[in-house]
């Protein structure tokens, strides 16, 4: 690891300033929408936005990034984050912020794909294990420090929202003064859905749902903190909860998974993620309980994206995990983009709570395929599954074919090995 932050420092650096300006404008957008009126259908809206860019970027920047180069996308892109960042408090209308956030998600995935495809070609098949873990690290304690900036006072109304801008714009600095030439700019076709499902139907039905649980934590948790009533200190908490309690588990979820049938894991994580939501939402009323069960809520939720990306790969041979990865991806978006919507008719329908009721109901649904899906097939065995890789819900496909291209050097080592230590007849 510390070679890998000896050598990736500046990337590493970048990416966290980046997280900090994305995870901030997010929550920010929540809590200013609900001061200036807008409704938790309105605030939904605008929060899906984000992901709807994002997904459509997935499939258009691998082709700009061939037709002009890393670097100028990474700076237009980059460019029009910061623009669209300070021109949020001068248009407080639903639809404008809607469109800003529309835009936000497109550019934001272009820069990370770009800054991952520098991170990635940084590393070595001897680091690349150890590169995902500390951009994983990265990406949560980004978001983790970003809600501390919501208690910064702002007078004027628009301090807030230069603070991510400016930190998106220093971001280029130790990024792009860093990087070394990288290849030509390659991406596999995804699988089709059809075959996805053939492949691993708990793959893809337990990630259309975690699409919806992540985006509901990323953009709807301080639109529940302001409905709920709770002060600006009380929300930047809460909402670091989710993030904490992922990075404590993600590892030691990890290591379980590598030693168990890891449709049962997911089984036992997504009822437990479930039934902590469902305490939050009896429990509304009581902070300390909400943090509590905001840990273990984001602490269960988003490990299972590696999950269930670790459990599809079992199914697969090494040449098509990148297509399964690319199909993973676009599944999950799909649930990413449906997630807000859904919550702000929850809070409308229900109230605040109704936050916490649709997560529940989400992984519970999760939970309860996974207990149907070990009664139609025999888990492969143990030592035959591949290795987990951590990765966070926010990942772009860069990020995923990196962790699929670990997970196939960590096969080809542990089959190098056995072959070594195999008799040999003469």
């Amino acid at each position: 690891m510390l070679d890998v932050m000896r050598n990736s420092w500046a990337l590493l650096l970048g990416m966290l300033l980046l997280m900090v300006g994305n995870g901030l404008q997010g929550s920010l957008l929540g809590v200013r929408g609900a001061e200036a009126g807008f409704s938790a259908l309105a605030l939904s809206i605008v929060m899906s936005a984000y992901f709807a860019g994002f997904l459509f970027a997935s499939r258009m920047v691998p082709g700009m990034i061939r037709r002009v180069g890393h670097v100028r996308v990474f700076a237009a892109l980059g460019s029009f984050v910061s623009a669209v960042l300070i021109l949020f408090p001068a248009f407080k209308d639903p639809i404008a912020w809607t469109l800003g956030r529309m835009v936000i998600g497109f550019c934001f995935c272009g820069v990370y794909v770009t800054a991952e495809s520098w991170l990635n070609n940084a590393s070595t098949n001897e680091t690349r294990g150890q590169t995902l873990s500390a951009y994983m690290m990265v990406q949560m304690l980004g978001i983790i420090a970003a809600q501390a900036l919501l208690v910064v006072p702002d007078v004027s109304g628009f301090l807030l929202f230069v603070i991510p801008s400016v930190l998106v714009s220093i971001s280029f600095a130790p990024i792009l003064l860093s990087i070394t030439p990288t290849p030509a700019f390659e991406s596999t076709k995804p699988m089709s859905l059809k075959e996805l499902y053939t492949v691993s139907p708990l793959g893809m039905v337990g990630m259309f749902l975690l699409g919806g649980v992540f985006s509901a934590q990323f953009g709807m948790a301080a639109v529940y903190g302001t409905e709920a009533g709770m002060s600006l200190g009380q929300i930047s908490i809460f909402v670091s909860a989710f993030y904490l309690g992922a990075t404590v588990l993600q590892f030691p979820l990890g290591w379980i998974s590598d030693r168990m049938d890891r449709r049962r894991l997911i089984f036992l994580v997504a009822g437990t993620g479930g039934a902590a939501a469902l305490v939050a939402a009896a429990m509304g009323d009581l902070f300390p309980a909400l943090l509590v069960t905001a840990f273990v809520v984001g602490g269960c939720s988003n490990p299972l994206y590696s999950l269930l990306i670790a459990y599809t790969n079992d199914f697969l041979e090494p040449d098509d995990m990148a297509s399964a990865s690319g199909g993973l991806l676009f599944i999950n978006g799909l649930g990413a983009i449906a997630g807000p919507l859904l919550i702000g008719w929850a809070m409308e329908w229900v109230g605040p709570h109704g936050f916490f009721v649709l997560i529940a109901i989400w992984l519970l649904a999760m939970a309860g395929y996974a207990a149907w899906r070990m009664t139609q097939r025999a888990a492969p065995a143990v030592e035959d599954t591949g290795a987990f890789a951590p990765i966070s819900p926010a990942a772009t496909p860069v990020a995923l074919e990196v962790a699929q291209e670990y997970v196939i050097e960590v096969a080809e080592e542990e089959a190098a090995a056995a072959e070594e230590d195999s008799p040999t007849t003469s």
